[in-house]
């Protein structure tokens, strides 16, 4: 599979944030070549999907980025996914085990909106499921999930029987 040619941009970072762990710094992409990447996240629905979406559910803190971008792009609605002490009006909250670790979102209440989650990057799939439970425990419905970057070699990820889509699959 020939891959995308903006993953030429990303820094890998050794031992961060604990050893043991390759980190996929975004931060070198989004610097020299930002629009390209929104407008390849922006391609990763099409026409039809984006009139069915009513707004973006960004995952803190880099899924914040994207789904702002996006959110503006489409003229839609951006819901935010925080971290704890970060929100107020929390109406639910979930915790979840990462690849390094654990943690736990929080979100306000949902109206019934179609949303798709975005994030920076799936690894083992626990941060962007946690949160898609945790928008439909809220009252969202989870129309879709996208990423910028799949670290593929470490998931099979699908919630619901979705996939989640993504500009940049790392395999190793």
């Amino acid at each position: 599979m020939s891959q995308h040619p903006l993953a030429q941009y990303l820094d890998s970072v050794t031992d961060f944030p604990k050893p043991g762990i390759l980190f996929s710094d975004i931060s070198p992409l989004l610097k020299s070549h930002f629009v390209e990447t929104i407008d390849a996240m922006s391609a990763l629905f099409s026409d039809a999907e984006w009139a069915q979406i009513d707004c973006l559910a960004g995952i803190e803190s880099r899924g914040f980025i994207f789904a702002a971008a996006l959110a503006y792009k489409h003229n839609k609605g951006f819901i935010k996914v925080r971290k704890p002490g970060k929100l107020p009006n929390v109406f639910a909250s979930i915790d979840y085990g990462l690849e390094y670790g654990s943690d736990t979102l929080e979100m306000q209440k949902g109206d019934g909106s179609r949303i798709v989650l975005f994030d920076d990057l799936i690894a083992t799939g626990g941060s962007m499921g946690a949160a898609a439970a945790l928008c439909e425990k809220v009252g969202y419905q989870v129309v879709g999930m996208a990423c910028l970057v799949d670290l593929a070699a470490l998931n099979s990820f699908t919630y619901n029987g979705q996939k989640v889509r993504s500009v940049i699959q790392l395999e190793d």
